[in-house]
């Protein structure tokens, strides 16, 4: 029975399982009741003849149901295990006397004993493995930590050495002061006894053309090299003393950036020791450290690397407002300033967004007039303008893209255009000049294309196809053959256009899409996006160098400008924001403040900025916001 039950022979025809709570037809057929009392329901015929059944066709089958369950128990202690068939036996009452039962009992007893060691064993050989691993790794830790030690001993050592021979310096210079003092007051002493004792030859000392003899000649010439002197000791000795508010003003900078310091402890920290343990081939430019530092005995380039970063990030502590500007159609809704961009030489610079019109300003105007600036080139555009990008050879050459998928290069002193590029199917993002081919710029579309355009040339040079919609595209400073593209897909891929077919790499790190991108040197990439970071990447080793977080930007595109050391953006909160590049926090901000706001306007708090520039290596920032508000500003103590 129990071979017939495994090999199938008593399974429900309609659920194909063994018969569960068995029911006869009156047709002679066996079905579990559920399955029958359901088909039944639905049709009155037998499953297997088609004879036709109703409910009261259908009879216990008691006496397979009783063969099936003694069937199915055998079955299940066949495969049971030992433990479980000896716990069956004592159930159904298996008669065992005593002493079977104590020989049972000391067997249960040494096999417990025997997993409980082996068990014992385990957890221990566990906890080993475990404390070997911790040593290991805190060995590790130590060396390291030891490592730092010594280099931070090296270090000392170098920098108590040069600020003791800083002290030796000055203590000469004043020594030399004093010297130089002393000597003047001599001379001026033997200077007043000689006027004595030529006073008398006064009155014979003119010739009969009333001119001075050689005698008086060299009186005078010495009176007026006294006088010289005496008036450059004089301010060298008020530039050594200094008044009391300024050596005050001196102590308060000493203070404020020693509070910076304080302030970014743990971020300067872990940039000395990630400087400190790097080779130093591995730096990012330390061609660009002063010789005078890295000769210095004991600094190393990293040293002087990490002291030229320190002395950076805690000279400037805000952004002082030098100048503002706001467009005459202030009252307008369009005022989206959605680019600015300086020329080649920073005296002007150039202006584009929703107003649809390029406005070139005069940036030594801007900052020596107060009264309303006006433009001094103001080009009319068919559509609203995404992006500019000057061409850092032709000095009036302009590129501009916009809304309808059109790239326009201007030549701003004809105000006029020379080229434009209809390819695009959809709005053009950005556009930009390479720096090392004056002929050559790139473009990004809504249309997932990226095109390559020559201003020798009516079509594109290359097109590259993506699968996420293009937010933002840019040449590498060092080379027209690499290009970065930021993307709606949250990626950063960046391509050798002599083989575009697949990207060199796709750095991933962002969560939202990439809104810029902006080199910093050759080795060096910015990146920012909607999920309110920058990014730091080296395109070298492709690697994330560091996550830049502290303003709020979430839909709007809110600029990205950047020098070799300081990164700039704009915030949803009509907030500029400054970051050192080594420094994972704000280095300084500065708000739109309600100033050039109306006070009855309800969506003031709307405002956001969208547009930032930085003067060419210089701590000088153009930042405009959604309201068309312009402000210089630079970086200050």
């Amino acid at each position: 029975m129990a071979e017939a039950v495994a090999e199938g022979e008593f399974l429900c025809p309609i659920c194909m399982q063994i018969i569960r709570d068995a029911f006869l037809t009156a047709c002679g057929h066996s079905f579990c009741y559920m399955c029958i009392v359901t088909h039944l329901q639905n049709k009155s015929d037998c499953p297997c003849c088609a004879q036709f059944l109703t409910p009261a066709q259908l009879f216990p089958n008691f006496l397979l149901d009783k063969l099936l369950k003694k069937a199915s128990a055998h079955q299940q202690s066949k495969i049971a295990s030992p433990v479980e068939q000896f716990r069956q036996l004592f159930e159904q009452g298996y008669d065992v006397s005593l002493k079977e039962l104590n020989s049972l009992l000391s067997l249960l007893l040494d096999k417990k004993r025997k997993l409980e060691q082996q068990e014992a064993e385990r957890n221990m050989q566990i906890m080993l493995e475990f404390l070997q691993c911790l040593r290991k790794q805190k060995v590790s830790e130590l060396d390291e930590v030891q490592n730092d030690l010594q280099r931070i001993k090296e270090d000392l050592i170098s920098v108590e050495k040069h600020r003791v021979d800083l002290y030796r310096a000055r203590d000469r210079y004043s020594m030399k002061l004093k010297m130089l003092s002393d000597d003047h007051v001599r001379k001026r002493s033997w200077t007043s006894s000689l006027d004595k004792d030529i006073s008398s030859q006064m009155c014979n000392s003119y010739d009969a053309q009333g001119s001075l003899t050689p005698l008086s000649n060299l009186q005078n010439e010495r009176a007026v090299h006294v006088k010289v002197k005496h008036t450059g000791i004089q301010s060298m000795d008020t530039f050594s003393s200094g008044p009391n508010s300024k050596s005050m003003s001196q102590s308060g900078f000493a203070v404020m950036r020693k509070k910076r310091i304080q302030a970014q402890f743990n971020e300067l920290q872990e940039f000395y020791l990630q400087r400190r343990r790097q080779p130093v081939d591995h730096l990012d430019n330390p061609g660009r450290i002063d010789d005078s530092v890295t000769n210095r005995e004991g600094y190393s380039t990293s040293l002087a690397d990490f002291q030229s970063v320190l002395s950076t990030f805690t000279r400037f502590s805000r952004l002082r407002v030098i100048a503002e500007l706001r467009h005459e159609d202030i009252s307008h809704s369009a005022n989206i300033v959605s680019s600015i961009e300086f020329d080649r030489d920073d005296e002007l610079f150039a202006t584009a967004g929703v107003s649809r019109h390029i406005k070139v300003f005069n940036y030594s105007s801007v900052i020596n007039e107060s009264d309303l600036h006006r433009p001094v080139v103001d080009i009319a555009t068919r559509s609203k303008l995404s992006c500019l990008s000057w061409n850092k050879f032709a000095k009036s050459t302009i590129a501009s893209s916009d809304y309808e998928g059109i790239v326009t290069v201007w030549d701003v002193a004809k105000q006029q255009s020379i080229m434009e590029y209809e390819e695009h199917e959809k709005r053009a993002w950005s556009v930009d000049f390479s720096r090392s081919e004056p002929s050559m710029l790139v473009s990004g579309s809504d249309d997932c294309k990226v095109k390559v355009w020559c201003t020798k040339q009516e079509a594109s040079v290359l097109s590259i196809d993506m699968k996420a919609n293009i937010c933002c595209v840019k040449y590498n400073p060092g080379s027209s053959k690499f290009i970065a593209v930021g993307s709606a897909d949250h990626h950063i891929h960046y391509y050798d256009l002599r083989n575009a077919s697949h990207p060199l790499h796709v750095f991933s790190s962002h969560t939202k899409a990439v809104s810029y991108v902006k080199f910093l040197s050759s080795n060096e990439l910015a990146s920012a996006s909607t999920d309110s970071t920058l990014m730091l990447w080296d395109v070298k080793d492709y690697c994330a160098l560091r996550t830049f977080r502290g303003h709020i930007n979430e839909k709007n595109f809110v600029g990205l400008a950047v020098t070799n050391e300081f990164l700039a953006c704009g915030s949803e909160t009509n907030e500029v924001f400054v970051y050192h590049k080594a420094i994972s926090k704000p280095a300084t901000w500065h708000k739109f403040g309600s100033l050039d706001i109306d006070d009855g306007e309800d969506d003031a708090g709307s405002y956001f900025i969208s547009a930032v520039c930085w003067k060419s290596e210089n701590p000088t920032m153009l930042a405009a916001n959604s309201r068309g508000t312009i402000k210089v500003m630079v970086l200050a103590s």
